[in-house]
């Protein structure tokens, strides 16, 4: 089979094409700078200089594709400039979805998240929740618009897309800002672990599994949650802790306190961190597509080591 992607050259991108090749599929890719991604090239990924906000440069290594998996995205909090999450998640989107419509391709998988579902405040919710704001990022208002208002509609007029929502995926060389929270605990840099904040934990191979198995297995027109297991962060904070040795942060502000600051600076960062829970159900996934996640002990183990390495921190006795 011959696959397209976007996003190839991304954190849970570069798991997927991996095991594409793995499975011994054919795989194209776009980038904005084709140079920079030699690795891919190296396991035999088919690279084409393009991006999602310049339609035409998608549509010859699209052509004749068996599938498209489009997971590119912007996938920031707290950048000042905040104009390219339009560009890439709404419009790219409409673009990338555009092209599987018009090409003819059989089957589509698009990455959205658990964050369309804004805040759940504790309740751990399934594919049929909706939420329609307000919301505490612009990635989550822009990534909902495409969700809501490009993916379903087309989904319901007979595009043949499944829709994924991963939630929090760690592993290692994770570049996100959950990423660098984990580094910052290693380094004894991180001041403080918010109460309540609470996440779904997924390991980035197994949320790469889960885009397989979405093509493999997904029905069109439906939407399906591979998120991992809900944990609190201080709960993998402390599970750190125990693996490491590294003592975890004893400052413990509470969502009230972290809401107040984030009004008085504006900070888009400390409002998504005010005690927020992103929080899904994966029933569906697991029953339907055959989902499997390691455990967070296990997949956050993993991923400290490999960050203490990096880092040069000395492994625990």
């Amino acid at each position: 089979m011959r696959y397209f992607v976007t996003g190839a050259t991304g954190f849970i991108g570069t798991r997927l094409v991996r095991q594409l090749r793995e499975a011994g599929h054919e795989v194209d890719a776009i980038a904005r700078d084709p140079g920079k991604a030699g690795d891919l090239v190296r396991i035999g990924v088919r690279l084409h200089k393009g991006d999602i906000t310049n339609r035409e440069s998608m549509r010859a290594p699209m052509a004749g594709a068996d599938g498209v998996f489009h997971l590119a995205a912007w996938y920031k909090v707290g950048e000042k400039d905040k104009s390219p999450a339009v560009r890439s998640n709404i419009d790219g989107t409409r673009n990338v979805l555009g092209l599987i419509q018009e090409l003819g391709i059989p089957k589509g998988v698009y990455t959205s998240t658990l964050a369309v579902f804004g805040d759940t405040k504790g309740k751990v919710v399934d594919e049929a929740y909706r939420h329609d704001g307000p919301w505490l990022s612009e990635y989550d208002r822009t990534k909902w618009a495409a969700h809501y208002e490009i993916a379903e509609p087309m989904m319901q007029k007979g595009l043949p897309l499944v829709i994924v929502q991963p939630g929090v995926t760690y592993g290692p060389g994770d570049p996100s800002a959950m990423g660098v929270t984990l580094r910052q605990y290693l380094q004894r840099k991180l001041r403080g672990v918010p109460k309540v904040s609470a996440y779904c934990w997924g390991h980035v191979e197994d949320t790469a599994a889960g885009h397989l198995l979405a093509m493999g297995r997904g029905r069109p027109g439906e939407s399906y949650i591979i998120a991992g297991e809900p944990r609190t962060l201080i709960d993998a904070i402390e599970m750190a802790e125990r693996i490491t040795g590294i003592p975890a942060p004893r400052l413990r502000p509470s969502p009230g306190f972290l809401r107040f600051l984030a009004a008085i600076t504006r900070s888009e960062m400390l409002r998504v961190g005010a005690g927020a829970t992103y929080l899904g159900s994966n029933a569906k996934a697991t029953r339907e597509l055959g989902l499997r996640h390691r455990p967070l002990e296990e997949g956050l183990r993993e991923t400290l080591l490999a960050e203490m390495r990096t880092l040069g921190i000395p492994a625990p006795g």
